[in-house]
């Protein structure tokens, strides 16, 4: 996992890219942009975009091209922008098909605890990113873990991204990322869902992504070894997390100071 993350070459590695699948236009163009910046900053990439967003707020939201459609999209990013890719799976039976075509699966915050599924995107032997849940603490993400390590598979990382402080609106605590590096894993910090407000507009979730930025440099400073960014050329026109989305062009000047960061932690850790 190591050579997939460059944690052993660069200070931070970044996972970024649209909430979903908007089409093979967009998607190229997000994963060319950031894989730019990244190469510029000496960050290791991984792009990201879901085939589908299952737990969308309305039954009338958008969710996505499908398994099919999607993977043929992630499939020619990852062929000509010639970068690694990222993508949630929902239900066991995704993990097979969807683990031919990307380097990482993801397993959302909404389904961490879910046994069958964590085991069978560890059954892939892919690399598998635990989101964690909002409604769990980090102490319990082990059990996660341990699901996936269960079937042989020791290639996790995880994903810090908010806990529900009551009604529509999320907390971090940074000490969970120590907690979360204790279990042997990458710990990642998701810096857009961490401004969100899970169903705050009634009908979509709402966002403050001006504090993206803020968050991302606390994130790093505490030990985060990844950072998660939902990024898009025209956030106010994405078809999911529209709210919460930072705009491409702001991703390189977010990135550059979490890197300053990242190795002037190096210095302070033992």
């Amino acid at each position: 996992m190591n050579d997939l993350l460059q944690q052993d070459r660069c200070p931070l590695f970044v996972i970024a890219g649209p909430c979903v699948i908007e089409g093979a236009k967009l998607c190229l163009q997000v994963a060319r942009h950031v894989k730019e910046v990244c190469e510029r900053l000496g960050l290791a990439y991984i792009f990201k975009a879901s085939f589908d967003k299952a737990n969308r707020s309305s039954v009338s939201s958008y969710r996505g091209p499908g398994l099919t459609e999607g993977l043929e999209v992630l499939s020619r990013v990852k062929r000509e922008a010639k970068v690694r890719v990222l993508t949630d799976i929902h239900e066991a039976d995704q993990a097979a098909e969807a683990g031919k075509v990307v380097d990482v699966l993801q397993i959302p915050a909404f389904l961490s605890r879910q046994t069958d599924l964590l085991a069978a995107a560890g059954r892939t032997g892919r690399v598998v990113n635990i989101k964690k849940g909002q409604f769990m603490s980090p102490q319990e993400m082990l059990t996660a873990v341990e699901k996936v390590r269960s079937v042989g598979n020791r290639r996790v990382m995880l994903t810090e991204r908010g806990t529900f402080f009551g009604y529509n609106r999320l907390v971090n605590d940074f000490t969970g990322l120590a907690v979360m590096k204790s279990f042997g894993c990458p710990v990642v910090f998701d810096a857009t869902h961490s401004t969100q407000s899970p169903a705050g507009l009634g009908s979509a979730s709402g966002g403050s992504p001006q504090y993206v930025p803020l968050l991302a440099r606390a994130a790093v400073a505490a030990g985060a070894d990844g950072l998660f960014l939902e990024c898009h050329p025209e956030p106010a026109k994405a078809k999911s997390d529209a709210a919460s989305m930072v705009e491409l062009g702001t991703v390189e000047a977010i990135l550059r100071q979490c890197k300053e960061i990242a190795e002037l932690r190096r210095g302070w850790e033992p």
